[in-house]
């Protein structure tokens, strides 16, 4: 259960740009960084990157699936984010040990904290 391609940060000049200038909340297992794009750019959706380096498990297998967890997460999100952003999810170390429903609780907490929801 992929994000659709529209709704993806693909390029590494787009991820850098959200490290630079964007902001930031952090919790146990995760980190988003958000960054307001203009409409022109963002086709009027907010696009998404997950990040994890192999500090957090050396095993492909563990990262795959715990960015599977967190995209899921995210697509049950989705109709909450308001247009023309780019964010990226960091996970750390001690994420190997969350489930799906502690990343859908820190995630809502951190989008709630960086004002990223529509209405919000």
């Amino acid at each position: 259960m992929a994000l659709p391609k529209r709704y993806r940060l693909t390029r590494s000049r787009e991820f850098s740009k959200v490290y630079q200038k964007g902001r930031q909340a952090s919790g146990c297992c995760l980190v988003v960084k958000a960054l307001r794009v203009s409409e022109q750019s963002a086709d009027g959706c907010s696009r998404f990157g997950i990040t994890i380096s192999q500090k957090v498990s050396k095993r492909a297998v563990v990262r795959n699936r715990l960015k599977r967890q967190v995209r899921a997460a995210l697509q049950e999100l989705l109709p909450n984010f308001r247009a023309g952003l780019w964010i990226v999810v960091v996970l750390r170390t001690s994420s190997v040990q969350c489930d799906y429903w502690q990343f859908l609780q820190e995630l809502e907490k951190l989008f709630l904290e960086l004002e990223v929801f529509d209405g919000h």
